[in-house]
């Protein structure tokens, strides 16, 4: 017997249709014998649905009152899942995010889980019971209703794997597994058996959409298998853990890649100590994310200063740099928009030298113009134009033989 935590997201459980078939394969589990919890999201575009109301009443309507709106949406499938299974003779029962004692801080829309208290959930699995859990909200310092942001889910799901000890978290989703690349892009793609957690952080802070970033985060603090399936078809999906796939130990996993990116450069700062601290502290008080930089020294006293930002917050970069710039008696600021990430990822990087060289003899062969390049142990990212992206990822699939 096993102890297995369950995700199901909005597609997932976005019709009545969908929410008997979800019954059934929870049905499936305790036939086995096995002790099941169950994460569920809102019904697809429902919390979209309901931010839309709050924002005909009140564009800035407060954080607070939004996550008590929004909430609602999990409490919906939840009930609706739990008279499914108890239509079917499983005795099962529905929590909110406050009956499961999910301990958040108080910064709404974006709450992180302080604590659970596991407790109450551990009496209902002795009972026999299934039981099945709001997704995305918990309760606050202060007593509120909060939601830990898109894809929040996710992580209530891991979170309560980590408090129960569970065997497994099963993440049900719209895919069956985590490929070597987007399928759509590259249609000789291939799902993954295995990934480490280090490989699918990076693959998801680096554009892959599966999981959410802390979700896989807050899975390799607590040492939680991982497994990514589909809610629509049987498979054995892709097993994200510590010990991956140490029988093929492939040098590259995969290819993750972000269409939405922007470069700014400053030219002709000084070329002295304390210089990036200047340029980038007010960046990131307008709390922009910073991702590659780069300083090139010229000779001359003076120095090249260059980093990227999603394309949303580009104009504010910019006019910040403007400002920054002047203070700083710098020549100009100039910008890119139309700009691609592509990364490789694989823990095999660490004992396989050369993987760089080959990524970027691929781009030579098919004419694509490296603009950055960022490496770690596990990944080598370089920014290129937009237009370039697709052939990229095709290119570099091909090279290093991930379609077999």
């Amino acid at each position: 017997m096993a102890l297995i935590v369950q995700k199901y997201g909005g597609t997932s459980v976005g019709s009545i249709e969908r929410i008997e078939a979800v019954a059934e394969r929870v049905i499936k589990h305790r036939q086995q014998g096995d002790e099941v919890v169950v994460v569920l999201s809102a019904m697809s575009g429902e919390t979209n649905r309901l931010l839309g109301l709050a924002k005909a009443l009140d564009p800035n309507a407060s954080e607070a009152e939004k996550d008590v709106l929004v909430s609602t949406g999990e409490q919906v499938t939840i009930a609706l899942l739990s008279i499914a299974l108890q239509k079917r003779g499983c005795d099962a029962i529905s929590m909110t995010g406050d009956q499961v004692r999910m301990h958040t801080d108080d910064s709404h829309g974006k709450a992180r889980i302080t604590d659970i208290d596991s407790q109450h959930m551990q009496s209902h699995l002795n009972d026999g019971k299934v039981v099945v859990v709001a997704g995305f909200q918990g309760r606050s310092e202060n007593n509120r209703i909060t939601t830990l942001g898109r894809g929040g889910s996710d992580t209530t799901a891991v979170a309560i794997a980590a408090a129960l000890k569970a065997d497994e978290c099963q993440i049900y989703t719209d895919v069956d597994g985590v490929y070597t690349t987007d399928p759509r892009v590259e249609p000789k793609a291939k799902r993954l058996a295995s990934i480490t957690f280090e490989e699918m952080l990076e693959m998801a802070s680096l554009g892959a959409k599966v999981l959410q970033i802390r979700a896989v985060e807050f899975a390799g603090k607590y040492n939680v298998p991982l497994r990514v399936l589909s809610s629509f078809e049987d498979g054995e999906g892709t097993l994200i853990s510590y010990e991956g796939n140490k029988m093929e130990s492939p040098v590259i996993s995969g290819i993750a890649f972000s269409r939405d990116e922007a470069s700014l450069t400053v030219l002709g700062v000084p070329d002295k100590p304390a210089v990036a601290a200047q340029i980038l502290a007010p960046i990131g008080e307008a709390n922009i994310d910073v991702d590659m930089i780069i300083q090139n020294s010229m000779g001359d006293g003076t120095a090249d200063f260059t980093f990227t930002v999603k394309r949303e917050d580009f104009s504010r970069a910019n006019r910040l740099l403007e400002q920054i710039a002047d203070n700083l008696g710098a020549r100009e600021v100039q910008g890119k928009q139309e700009l691609a990430k592509v990364s490789i990822v694989g823990v095999g990087m660490m004992n396989h030298p050369g993987v760089a060289k080959t990524m970027f003899e691929t781009f030579g062969t098919e004419g694509i113009n490296m603009q950055l390049i960022s490496t770690s142990e596990i990944k080598v990212s370089v920014i290129i134009d937009e237009k370039y992206l697709e052939l990229s990822v095709r290119a570099l699939h091909a090279a290093f033989g991930l379609e077999q």
